[in-house]
């Protein structure tokens, strides 16, 4: 497996392992052997960056990832993440300077190691000034219990102002072919400051790969069938263009969609990290084959193009998930 390099001097795998939905958001959770078994599966195939966070479960991510990596712990970064309210995702912002205290601790001993690699906030908490946070960040790293300070779904003036007080190696958000929004004002802010880029659900939440159509029954916990207004069945039916166009792309390069999809992602900066999650092996594989596909500047005019016509139906998020973002 490559790899690239966040931030100043982070270096991970070129894709990495999101870990959430082994536990959180698209169903019942993983059985732990069945979770440990695919972390140590990744690990196994050149992956070295996991993602977690203590709102996945909540609580019980954590504990997996922490369980799958101890025997090479020193080989990977693991990254993880606070800011909601006693570690809930659907009770709000909690970034005061306590509490982020309160979480690298627990998840210090959650994850079984001595230091956190990456340690993000979640969402920008509006109550909290950001120098405030990242002034608690910086003060957990001078203490070793945290190596880099990370961002998620943060908006241009937060980054500038948090980078200010201390370094931030990476920001996470959401970005993939269905969700172009970043390439406006969040990476040219990225690159103008040297922070890593890791995009989450660069396979729109399994849209891009083909498999999820206007059909598909979501399980009552997969979030996707009641929380993103994208995931309506109208809407599902009307972006089945891009999924087609996708595949044609794929079928030229003799790849699949997901692995054109991520290979896209990996293509436009250098310092650009996907985290791709899956519960299956055979997707984890077909996922990490896409680090092996070769985008030439000519095939990304062509893919421009391709989908160009293309317009994505639906919002990202519901209202109140979107006020969490971008601030």
């Amino acid at each position: 497996m490559q790899k690239r390099k966040l931030g100043k001097d982070l270096e991970v795998s070129a894709i990495g392992l999101g870990c959430m939905g082994l536990s959180f958001g698209y169903g019942p959770a993983t059985d732990d052997k069945d979770a440990i078994k695919l972390i140590r599966a990744a690990f196994e195939r050149g992956v070295t960056f996991f993602d977690t966070a203590e709102a996945y479960g909540p609580f019980k991510n954590e504990v997996v990832v922490g369980e799958a990596l101890a025997p090479f712990r020193d080989q990977v970064v693991i990254a993880t993440k606070f800011g909601f309210k006693d570690g809930d995702s659907t009770k709000g912002m909690d970034s005061r300077p306590q509490r982020i205290r309160e979480v690298a601790e627990a998840s210090l001993k959650r994850l079984n190691t001595d230091r956190i690699d990456l340690f993000y906030q979640h969402r920008p908490d509006p109550n909290v000034p950001i120098e405030d946070v990242a002034g608690t960040v910086k003060q957990l790293i001078t203490e070793g219990k945290v190596k880099h300070f990370g961002l998620s779904e943060a908006g241009v003036q937060t980054i500038r102002r948090a980078h200010a007080v201390q370094p931030v190696a990476a920001l996470q958000s959401e970005y993939s072919l269905w969700w172009r929004e970043p390439e406006k004002e969040i990476l040219p802010t990225l690159e103008d400051l040297g922070i890593g880029f890791v995009p989450f659900s660069p396979l729109g939440k399994g849209f891009l790969t083909g498999a999820i159509d206007e059909t598909t029954k979501f399980e009552g916990s997969d979030y996707r069938g009641h929380v993103f207004p994208r995931f309506s069945e109208e809407n599902r039916k009307a972006n089945r263009p891009l999924v087609e166009v996708l595949g044609a792309l794929a079928g030229a390069k003799k790849v699949t969609r997901a692995q054109i999809a991520i290979a896209w992602l990996l293509a436009q900066k250098a310092w650009i990290a996907p985290i791709p999650g899956t519960t299956k092996l055979n997707r984890l594989e077909e996922n990490l084959g896409a680090a092996n596909v070769q985008l030439t500047a000519d095939d990304l005019s062509a893919m421009a193009q391709a989908l160009a016509p293309v317009k994505v139906q639906g919002e990202r998020y519901p209202a109140h998930l979107a006020a969490r973002s971008g601030r």
